[in-house]
């Protein structure tokens, strides 16, 4: 009875540390850096903590609280990353707002929420 449990809690501790280290799939990859260009490409503003910044210095930063995420399993798709990264400041707690040319201010997740929706009507 006393090996049975020793197996069990072995296994039980196997199964745990492969989810603690399991990345992203290739296609969440693939995903999630389709999020990062369409922002980048976008043309559009984005808000921080009241401050706006343009579509490359968001991605950057975007990038760096992706990095982070990743190092510690806290982003292994890509609505993970939309929720995690990309829709709040981690700091203030402030939703991040989009401002695209010909289109209503958002929310950031809608916005990356819409991206996400287009990318795999895509095929992407």
């Amino acid at each position: 009875m006393k090996h049975r449990i020793v197996l069990l809690a072995g296994l039980a501790l196997a199964a745990l540390s492969s989810v603690a280290t399991a990345a992203p799939s290739a296609a969440a990859q693939r995903e999630i850096s389709g999020l990062m260009q369409a922002l980048e490409r976008s043309g559009c503003r984005f808000q921080r903590n009241g401050s706006w910044y343009g579509a490359a210095e968001a991605k950057s930063h975007l990038q760096r609280k992706y990095d982070y995420l990743l190092k510690r399993n806290l982003a292994d798709t890509p609505e993970q990353f939309i929720e995690r990264a990309a829709s709040r400041s981690s700091i203030s707690g402030r939703a991040y707002r989009v401002a695209c040319p010909g289109a209503a201010e958002q929310d950031a997740s809608a916005w990356f929420q819409q991206q996400l929706r287009g990318l795999r009507a895509a095929g992407r």
